[in-house]
C-alpha cells in the first residue's frame, strides 16, 4: 500500500558528508511523521532523526549538530543530511513513515524502507 525507498547510502571517509532521500509512494492519504533509524554492527535498531508533516525535528543524542533532517510534503519524501560522519556511524539506515493510506479508514500505519548502508571509513 506504501512503499519507501531509500538512495543516497555509500562509503564515505571519515568527516566527510553524506544526503540520504527516501521516498514514499503508493495509495496515500496523509503522513504524519517521516524519519529514521539505523542499526550498525552488533548494535539494536536507535532513532536518529524525525519529522512531522508541519515541521518538527528530533533527534537522536548521538547526532544531534551533525545530521539534519528535512521533508518535502508535496513529494512526500524525507531527507537525512548527515556531515562530520565518523566510524561509529557505520550503519544501515531505515527510513520509515507513519501515515494512512486511501480506503483503509482512519487507522495510521508505520512502513518501513528496505534500508541503504553507510559506511565510515577511519
Amino acid at each position: 500500500q506504501v512503499q519507501l525507498v531509500e538512495s543516497g547510502g555509500g562509503l564515505v571517509q571519515a568527516g566527510g558528508s553524506l544526503r540520504l532521500s527516501c521516498a514514499a509512494s503508493g495509495s496515500i492519504f496523509s503522513i504524519d511523521v517521516m524519519g529514521w533509524y539505523r542499526q550498525g554492527p552488533g548494535f539494536q535498531r536507535e532513532l536518529v532523526a524525525t519529522v512531522t508533516s508541519s515541521g518538527s525535528t528530533n533527534y537522536g543524542n548521538s547526532v544531534k549538530d551533525r545530521f539534519t533532517v528535512s521533508r518535502d510534503n508535496a513529494k512526500n519524501t524525507v531527507y537525512l543530511q548527515m556531515s562530520s560522519l565518523n566510524p561509529d556511524d557505520t550503519a544501515v539506515y531505515y527510513c520509515y513513515a507513519d501515515g494512512v493510506v486511501i480506503g483503509g479508514g482512519p487507522n495510521k500505519y508505520r512502513y518501513w524502507g528496505q534500508g541503504t548502508p553507510v559506511t565510515v571509513s577511519s
